[in-house]
């Protein structure tokens, strides 16, 4: 039997690309394990698959000064040990970690039992916790060419993402119909990440009287996040998460505003979609996503704008004029050779299982 570990939490980024990854799996026929946390977000998406999940304690790996620093290491060391014995019965050919703070006993644990492990960094530098699972790695993943210089160049790959393939699927009318929309202008796409942005929220409602004018607006707003005053307003849809529906609703966007996280953009890559990246802050991150951001407007495919100093009139701009000159960026990302993730990936699995 063919067996592999999968792992990843703490957010849906870290997650999603393990959906995709669990399809080809499943088709190529391989007994799928998952170990996360016992309140994890990972927990609900990967038994919503029907895969055996498997909850270790981990804990939270944090730059700055927080009291749970002090017994946080513990709960890592707990989880190591619990990773271990998991692995140690279930006896998998490879482990696949997607990163996270979940991950670190998993590939520690992984390690001490003689088992392969593959991570994938989806970020130009390397987060914290696949900065502690490299040297335990038999191979790692990168989203980015320039991503291999943070790793051993023995280990380091360039694979891309894995991407679900039914983002590519969307029906054009089912998602004029989710939205409400006629089809009579082009749609704006709205999304701040998998728990929204205030901000972005705030800028665009603020600006909605000059984009209803132009555009048909779709706004990935964020759990809590509706504004109940502006439901029903035509031409403007609200949704806190989208799950099934968004390779439909992909598929009527004209152009997109993003947050910069690794999966988000490489999706709107992959799709072809002219963007505006509003990355997180410094004061918010360790600056991840402005180096990804910098990078696609680097390479022509996004226009960026930073959150500092940024007003509804500077973003109404901007939106006109990636509108007017979205075919030359259409025709960057159409010449740009990107990985299929999900090939690269399989068959790096296939290779550590020999």
């Amino acid at each position: 039997m063919k067996r592999i570990v999968l792992t990843g939490g703490g957010s849906a980024g870290h997650v999603t690309p393990n959906l995709a990854l669990i399809q080809e799996l499943k088709k190529q026929g391989w007994d799928i394990h998952y170990i996360g946390t016992e309140d994890g977000i990972e927990r609900s998406i990967i038994t919503s698959k029907g895969i055996p999940y498997h909850s270790i304690q981990a804990g939270k790996l944090r730059r700055y000064f927080n009291v749970k620093n002090i017994t946080d290491p513990f709960r890592v060391i707990k989880g190591i040990f619990q990773a271990k014995s998991i692995i140690r019965k279930l006896k998998p050919n490879v482990i696949f970690s997607k990163g996270g703070f979940v991950s670190v006993p998993v590939v520690i644990g992984g390690w001490m039992n003689r088992v392969p492990v593959i991570i994938h960094e989806s970020d130009i530098t390397p987060g914290l916790a696949n900065k502690l699972s490299a040297p335990f790695a038999t191979y790692i993943c990168s989203n980015f060419e320039s991503g291999m210089r943070s790793f051993k160049r023995d280990k380091a790959i360039y694979t891309g993402t894995p991407i679900r393939k039914e983002l590519s699927r969307g029906d054009y009318n089912k998602g004029l119909k989710l939205c409400g929309f006629e089809g009579k202008k082009p749609v704006l796409m709205v999304m701040g990440g998998s728990l929204g942005s205030r901000n972005i929220n705030k800028l665009i409602r603020e600006g909605l009287p000059l984009l209803l004018k132009q555009f048909d607006v779709v706004h990935i707003c964020g759990k809590g996040n509706i504004d109940d005053k502006l439901i029903g307003v035509n031409g403007y849809k609200q949704f806190e998460y989208v799950s099934e529906e968004l390779p439909h609703i992909m598929k009527i966007a004209s152009i997109v505003i993003s947050r910069a996280g690794a999966n988000s953009i490489f999706e709107l890559l992959e799709l072809k979609l002219p963007n505006i990246l509003i990355p997180l802050s410094l004061n918010s991150s360790r600056g991840d996503q402005i180096l990804n951001a910098r990078e696609f407007e680097k390479l022509g495919f996004s226009k960026v704008l930073m959150e500092d100093g940024l007003n509804a009139d500077i973003l109404y701009k901007n939106i006109l004029e990636l509108y007017r000159n979205r075919s030359v960026y259409i025709e960057n990302m159409r010449k740009k050779y990107v990985p299929d993730g999900t090939k690269e990936i399989m068959k790096l699995i296939e290779k550590c299982r020999k």
